[in-house]
């Protein structure tokens, strides 16, 4: 029976869509291009989400290989690709819903240190029983460690959890690790459905 409902927070509880971070800057497509590479694809940005580089440190480094003129957007993709917050619709709802039901509502998100500080703009955090952030720990999904820690923190049952991420290899992950779970695409009344077949009490 599950129990209890894991969520990833990144395309899942809010919109992280790095093209559209990129595009409202107004840089040009060649600049798009810069950025996408040097920053969101970086392995600066990889290290901030295991928690051993900080936001402003990856700042500085992206900057290093970028032109002078880029320096001031690559810092905001960084630390303000949050204001505002976007809100994936219907989650809030969902999450709010499972809540009243009895279930235990829970994130597991790969972020960096800096989630703490906007973690409370995200609707509906008020409603988490717990969260497990990878830069907190030093471990990212999809490592079987970090589910296990996860389940050892918030003693959970593997199999009494349900996992919601929009990466098929962390859901994986989770799979390998005893959870079952399902893919999220942004359609939050696909995620109701797959939730009834896993025998969650949720409407349609």
């Amino acid at each position: 029976m599950i129990r209890s409902i894991v969520f990833d927070m990144g395309n899942v509880l809010i919109r992280f869509d790095r093209e559209y971070f990129i595009d409202r800057l107004g840089v040009s497509p060649e600049d798009k291009s810069l950025l996408m590479r040097e920053v969101f694809q970086s392995l600066e940005w990889a290290r901030m989400d295991r928690g051993s580089l900080t936001d402003e440190e990856a700042g500085e480094s992206v900057c290093s290989r970028l032109p002078v003129r880029l320096h001031d957007a690559a810092k905001k993709l960084v630390s303000m690709w949050d204001r505002p917050i976007l809100p994936i619709p219907g989650m809030e709802e969902l999450i709010r819903e499972l809540k009243q039901r009895g279930y235990g509502i829970y994130l597991l998100s790969n972020a960096s240190l800096r989630q703490h500080f906007y973690w409370p703009r995200v609707p509906g955090n008020e409603l988490f029983d717990g969260t497990l952030i990878s830069s907190d720990v030093g471990l990212v999904k999809p490592q079987p460690e970090i589910y296990h820690l996860l389940l050892e923190k918030f003693s959970l049952k593997a199999e009494e959890c349900f996992f919601v991420d929009d990466s098929p290899m962390n859901i994986e992950g989770a799979y390998f690790c005893g959870i079952p779970g399902a893919v999220f695409f942004g359609d939050s009344q696909r995620l109701r459905r797959e939730l009834r077949e896993a025998g969650v009490e949720v409407s349609a």
